[in-house]
């Protein structure tokens, strides 16, 4: 059922922000891998084995007219993702963004796409987690565990890859949280599901954290 919770546009500033690397998985256990984190007999907008507060479930929404089917945009202080249609309407998903002062709005353009991409932390967040990152500092593989999880979005300023994702996570209770080293999760069967109609090419805004609220909830 089409909701009639829409969200309003606000202004945002260029920027980029750090997190994960560019190398692809090999794709041998993709399909098994999306079998794993996609719920038996999955029904987006019901189906919740992660235990996310039922809001943050794909949904069906009104959106604003005259925005660009296609593009994407992150409510960061509702947690919302909403990939607009063609129709009026748009799909809006539930995220985690940045911790305290990582997260960095912004316009962006999705500059590439992978599907079970590997990750290697940046040299920032190796110096301010060591013990955290330091293991990783010569990457890891695609894979369930792994921090970008089935699928990323790579946003682009220009030609400029700013290690900026929207991605999945394997940590989905941090959805609606701010929890990622700047970069907005998606839960893994979430993301399977939008990655696949979104475009590269397209525009992404991420609106401030500490704005007013643009979406209503």
């Amino acid at each position: 059922m089409l909701s009639r919770r829409h969200f309003i546009m606000t202004t945002a500033a260029l920027f980029s922000a750090p997190i994960a690397g560019p190398a692809l998985a090999t794709p041998a256990n993709w399909d098994g891998w999306d079998a794993l984190v996609t719920p038996a007999n999955y029904n987006p907008a019901v189906s919740n084995p992660w235990g996310i507060e039922p809001r943050f479930l794909p949904t069906l929404v009104e959106a604003n007219a005259g925005l660009t089917p296609g593009d994407i945009h992150v409510d960061a202080v509702a947690r919302y993702l909403y990939h607009i249609q063609d129709n009026g309407t748009a799909m809006r998903y539930g995220v985690a963004i940045g911790r305290n002062d990582l997260y960095e709005p912004g316009t962006y353009t999705v500059g590439r796409k992978a599907r079970w991409p590997s990750w290697t932390p940046t040299a920032n967040m190796i110096a301010r987690e060591p013990g955290v990152y330091e293991q990783y500092a010569d990457g890891m593989p695609g894979g369930p565990q792994n921090p970008l999880g089935a699928r990323a979005l790579y946003l682009y300023v220009g030609q400029r890859d700013t290690y900026l994702r929207i991605h999945g996570t394997p940590q989905p209770w941090s959805i609606g949280r701010r929890a990622s080293s700047g970069c907005v999760r998606m839960v893994m069967a979430h993301i399977i599901g939008l990655y696949d109609n979104v475009d590269v090419g397209v525009t992404a805004t991420l609106y401030p954290a500490d704005d007013w609220v643009t979406a209503e909830s």
